[in-house]
């Protein structure tokens, strides 16, 4: 939890440049909000939420995860990433970026306004 309060005023702090970068701890089970933030949910908040934003998640870690995009709680995309592999999500105004793993897991991800 402390982690991610330090994730969040870190974003929070570098607003004003042209990219922002996270890295996160997955927890097996977790499911984490990266843009966008419902109850009871820990995030790190996309500093572009208001503008279309590309994101670019790297998984650092042995394991596979799940990119999940969504919208109003309608799935837009989910995309399996694969350990040292990249990939990377146009997020339109209200788009949603969760990560979702069943195991132990890093993740890289960097948001660029575009």
């Amino acid at each position: 939890m402390k982690k991610l309060v330090t994730i969040l005023a870190l974003v929070c702090s570098i607003q004003a440049c042209s990219t922002s970068e996270s890295i996160f701890e997955l927890s097996p089970q977790q499911s984490m909000s990266i843009t966008g933030k419902g109850p009871g949910q820990d995030a790190a908040f996309n500093p572009y939420g208001d503008a279309k934003s590309m994101a670019s998640v790297k998984n650092l870690g042995k394991n596979s995860f799940n990119v999940r995009i969504q919208t109003n709680g309608k799935i837009i995309d989910n995309v399996e990433v694969k350990p040292n592999m990249k990939d990377e999500f146009v997020l339109e105004t209200g788009y949603e970026l969760y990560l979702d793993c069943e195991q132990r897991g890093k993740a890289k991800v960097t948001f660029e306004k575009i």
